[in-house]
Order: C-alpha cells, then structure tokens, then sequence
C-alpha cells in the first residue's frame, strides 16, 4: 500500500512513512485507500490471539512487511506486558464495556503502540538500506513520552528527546519520564503547554536548515508521536479486537453494532476508532470526550475549529491540549483527500488558530461522530459514582469518556446500543485526584496517595509506581519553549561527547 500526505507530497511505501514519521511538506501520511475486513474475517479472528490479530491488520496496512515479520514485532512487543492480552475487555454493566489498555510497562494506553514502533522502524530501515540514526522527537502532554522512552531506549541506531510542560503533568507521569535509564534518552522539561512543544517540534520537521543540519550530524528526523503513521496504525487494531473479543464471547453478534467513547486530545485515538470503521467495524457512534480543554466538542457540533481561548491545565492532562494534530488527517478524508484545501484549512489554523468547515459538509460527513466535554467537578462525580456503584476505578480521562457517554445516554434516552469506553491510563499514574474523588480526603504527596487509595479501594499499587519511591531522577532540564530546537542540537552533541 502507498501513503500520501495530506498536503500534497507522495506517494511514499509504508517503510518510508514509518521512517519520515511526518511528511516533509508538514502533512501527515494516510493511506492509499482502507482495507475491508469482512464479517467472516471477524469471525476467523476469534481464534486468533492479539498478537495474531496484530499482526494481521497491520500487514493489510503495512504491505512492504510480511505477516511472518510483524508477527515477530507483535509478539516481542506484547511479551512487555502483564498478560497475553494488552487490550482486555472488563463488562461494567449489561450494555456498557470498559477496554482497559494500560497493562503495558507504562501504565497508559501509548504503550500498545510504542512498544511495536521501534520494531517498525528498525525494520524499515533495514529494508530501504538505511543506515543512519534515527533521531525520534516527542512532544508529550504525559503517557506519551515515557511510553516513548521505554520502547526507544538503548535502541542501536536511535536517539529520542522528549519534551513535556514542565507544570502539565501529573507528579506520576513526570518522574515516570524523568527516571527513564538509558545511554539514548534525554527528557527535557519546558515552560509552556503541549501545544507549544507540539508546534515546535513540527516545525522542526518542516525546517529545511535544520533537517539539513541533522542529516550532517547523520541523523534522520523520526517521530513517536501519533503523527507518525506507526503509531497510529496498531491502535487501529485494538478497536477491530475489541469487536472480535465480543463477538467471541458472545456478548454481540457478527454485524451488530457497538459505540467507542474515546478521551480526546490530539485525535489519534479517536482517529483509529474512525479507520477500523472505514474498515468495516460496524460502529455506530463515535463519541469524543474532552475535558474543559473542549475544542473538539464544539467543533463537532458547530463545525468551528477555534484554538484562541483560555488553556486550562485540569486533572486530566495528557487531554490538555487544543490543536489536535490527527485532526487532519481526518479532514483529508472527508475532504475527499483534497490537499490543497487541507493546506488552505491548515495554514489558516497555523495563522488565526482557526478554521470553519462548512456546514452541508458537517452535516453530511460528521453524522458518526458526537462530542461531550465534563468539568473538573464533573469529572470528579463520575470517579466517585463508579466507584460506589461497581468498585472499579476510573483514572482521570477514563472519567471524562464515562461521563460523556452518561451525557450520550441521558440526551438518547439509555440507548441500548453495545458500548465501550476506552480506558486511556491506570487510575494509580493520578493518585492524588482519584483518592480524593473516591474518599473525598486530600493528599498532596503522590506515593502517600497510592498508598492511601489503595487501603481505601482494595486494589493493588503497581509495582511501576511503587518502584517510582527509589528511582533516581537522572532528567532535570528544563528550557524556555523558545529554545527547543537549540536543545536537540545541545543534547546530541553532548552525546558525541561521550
């Protein structure tokens, strides 16, 4: 299968949009065309393992690779995790399923991908001959740039520098990066948002001195966010799963209809939920959760796209953000893969930070997606009714998700519809924010508050958090957001320094 950017540039192999990460002319890869799976492959899949299942969705996508090969990715990957499945499926009530995806070694949902990337990448590689390093940049507002981190490091041929915001993180999340070992990590901190750390690393993406420069030092600029099409192509996989796992366990038929109510911040999770419906998953709805960071929501209800307000930081973090950059890639479908108009659409956002799309077009394609937002307050209740309804445990972004899909079932009346919420993070990576939703006491200090809500709720703290407790911060820089692109040249030649 070929990709193109969705300004312009291509088409490129699957190998090459791994490798490039983000197009040179500022898009991000798409696809050729969507695979089909059918209703019998759904069935065939019931036996297969996730691994398997893996395996075979990405090669539909990925066709440079074999299925032996990503097998071997998959299978490597996976083995990181707790148990044989990444994704497992725990039924709350009759119609309502919660996909729990973090079981990984960082506790959040990235790692279902980021653990398979560096497979993907490493083997692109070696099929295009390439045998220059890879410099992998991350912009995180949270899960991403540990889960970065730890499938990246001590890679040959790698180096990966992450940025996050340096007071837009939780307590957990911070020393979960800053801790990371490793002879090719750097973690730097900075004074803004994600979105400012997002816009800058794009921005070196697209800059020619500064690429050029790299290619000197002998670095090939990468990306581990989900703007990188290897990142998003295996969180694809876990909504096809999903269907498959309820359709073997009978809690659905082959052909029914199931909802994904997905927490929303840069899109690249809902944007999967999207593909594996133009796949052919009988989805239904698409509901997009945001937190009071609610750009998404309003644009899917009014069309209007405006990033020109207030940032709020909230307990929810890794969905603070108000450019969401996988966005585009789905205005390019519903666009009819119109480059130039995605050009005109991006270079508007890029210059107002705004943008109308028009409304026959939000009417006609935007029927399948619905958007909520909850509040801080909001947010708070729905850990807390969960809890003392079911006793399970709601992290801060599951949260906002259940809560939008309670709102979904309040304007529709407890539609009956099959639904499954995402779950995007372990509930102990916030310890602070849900002890004191689900006991209603304060504590300020994070591991105090594992301990605590664990004593309260019953439930086990991770051996990753405890681990936290002992750990060496080994990554404490922080810099001006001004001044990123300095720091990726400061930290790679400190390292030809070693």
């Amino acid at each position: 299968m070929q990709f193109f950017s969705t300004r312009g540039e291509g088409p490129v192999s699957g190998a090459e949009a791994v490798i490039n990460g983000i197009a040179r002319d500022g898009g991000l890869y798409a696809p050729s065309s969507f695979p089909v799976i059918s209703r019998e492959d759904i069935d065939d899949m019931t036996d297969l393992t996730y691994q398997e299942r893996a395996a075979y969705i990405m090669s539909l996508y990925l066709t440079d690779f074999s299925y032996e090969e990503l097998l071997e990715y998959t299978t490597k990957a996976y083995d990181k995790f707790e148990d044989a499945d990444p994704a497992p499926i725990t039924k709350i009530d009759e119609n309502t399923y919660v996909m729990e995806l973090w079981h990984g070694p960082t506790l959040a949902f990235k790692d279902v991908a980021l653990t398979v990337l560096p497979y993907l990448l490493t083997g692109s590689k070696k099929k295009k001959g390439d045998d220059t390093k890879s410099l992998i940049l991350v912009a995180t507002s949270g899960d991403t740039g540990k889960a970065a981190l730890e499938g990246f490091k001590n890679v040959e041929g790698t180096e990966i520098i992450v940025f996050y915001p340096r007071a837009g993180v939780s307590d957990m999340q911070k020393l979960q990066m800053q801790t990371t070992s490793g002879e090719n990590v750097h973690v730097i901190g900075i004074d803004g948002n994600f979105d400012d750390a997002q816009t800058a690393v794009k921005t070196i993406f697209s800059n020619k001195e500064i690429v050029a420069k790299l290619r000197e030092m002998g670095y090939e600029l990468s990306s581990a966010n989900s703007i990188n099409f290897g990142r998003l192509v295996p969180q694809v996989v876990y909504y096809v799963s999903a269907y498959v796992d309820l359709v073997a366990n009978e809690e659905i038929k082959n052909g029914d209809e199931i909802n994904f109510v997905v927490p929303s911040g840069n899109f690249g999770n809902m944007l999967a939920a999207y593909y594996a419906k133009r796949m052919g998953i009988p989805i239904k709805q698409l509901i997009v959760a945001s937190n009071k960071n609610n750009v998404l929501t309003e644009f899917f209800s009014s069309g209007v796209y405006d990033s020109n307000r207030t940032f709020h930081k909230t307990m929810s973090p890794s969905m603070d953000i108000l450019v969401s950059s996988n966005l585009e890639r789905l205005l390019y479908e519903i666009m009819n893969r119109d480059a130039n108009k995605i050009k005109e659409l991006m270079a508007e956002l890029k210059n107002s930070g705004y943008y109308t799309i028009e409304e026959d077009i939000l009417n006609d394609k935007f029927s399948e997606f619905l958007g909520y937002f909850s509040t801080e307050e909001e947010t708070v209740e729905c850990i807390d009714n969960v809890f003392d309804e079911y006793g399970y445990l709601l992290d801060p972004h599951t949260a906002v998700a259940m809560s939008a899909y309670l709102k979904y079932l309040n304007e529709t009346l407890d539609e009956d519809t099959p639904t499954v919420v995402v779950s995007t993070a372990n509930p102990y990576k916030f310890p602070q924010d849900v002890y004191k939703a689900v006991s209603h006491y304060e504590e300020a200090d994070a591991q105090k508050a594992a301990k605590k809500l664990a004593m309260f709720s019953a439930s086990e703290i991770p051996q990753q958090i405890k681990e936290l407790k002992t750990k060496e911060v080994v990554h404490s820089k922080v810099i001006a957001k001004e001044n990123i692109a300095d720091a990726v040249f400061e930290a790679l030649e400190k390292d030809g320094d070693k």
